[in-house]
């Protein structure tokens, strides 16, 4: 992921939140709601994770537990490099993690506006193609096969694709293609990622990215349809 953010940077405002958070409130009367707990997440992902204007920090809220949950495994175990993030989670247990993804997984705030396409109509077209359709010559499933077909993801840890930035979703799938994001085997999206073109991943992010909110930006319940292939992340 590029744009990081220095350590100190994220030390100085962890610690700046702390001390606010000392002055406001006592020792003794400090809140300890996981609102409260999860204040060092919403610097960087937003109020209730709703998302910033910042483009490499992607919305928490309303995904599945089980998905957030995996990433704060995956980025204390090194799976995920991202130094800031790797250093936050490093000593913290899994109790913990788990209630954090608790938290974001049941926040609703509004889904963001969607992003104006910075492709050609050919890109943009060809992206949808992928998303919807998938490349079976290339033996790319289509998005809306695990993702499903409103996008929305599915219960307990298939993440929905919408609210997300292009540049976030292009620097995921690259990851995912050059091997420094990784999941629990049989880790189907690094396999996906590795069929796709560098023009495939501009068209699919440019594509997710401009479509509206849905009514409902829920996860689908789970079993509501079925994965083309396993995935180590999304046990049955």
């Amino acid at each position: 992921m590029s744009n990081p953010i220095p350590l100190a940077v994220v030390a100085s405002l962890l610690l700046t939140s702390v001390s606010a958070l000392s002055q406001d409130n006592p020792p003794n009367n400090a809140p300890d709601t996981m609102e409260a707990r999860v204040q060092a997440c919403t610097i960087c992902h937003g109020d209730k994770g709703k998302g910033t204007s910042d483009v490499y920090f992607p919305r928490l809220a309303g995904k599945p537990s089980g998905y957030l949950y995996n990433q704060l495994l995956a980025f204390r175990a090194g799976r995920r490099h991202y130094p800031p993030m790797n250093y936050l989670l490093e000593f913290l247990p899994q109790s913990y993690l788990k209630k954090m993804a608790d938290y974001f997984a049941d926040q609703r705030p509004a889904l963001p506006v969607a992003a104006p396409p910075d492709v050609s109509q050919d890109a943009l077209m060809h992206g949808k193609e992928l998303v919807t359709h998938g490349d079976s010559a290339r033996s790319i499933p289509a998005c809306a096969s695990c993702h499903g077909p409103s996008l929305t993801g599915m219960e307990p840890a298939i993440p929905g694709l919408l609210g997300l930035r292009p540049a976030y979703v292009s620097a995921q799938l690259g990851a995912w293609r050059y091997g420094t994001r990784t999941a629990t085997a049989p880790d189907c999206m690094q396999v996906v990622a590795g069929h796709l073109t560098e023009d495939d991943v501009r068209s699919v992010a440019a594509w997710l990215s401009s479509l509206p909110a849905p009514p409902n930006a829920a996860p689908a319940p789970k079993g509501t349809f079925t994965l083309p292939f396993d995935c180590g992340s999304q046990p049955n």
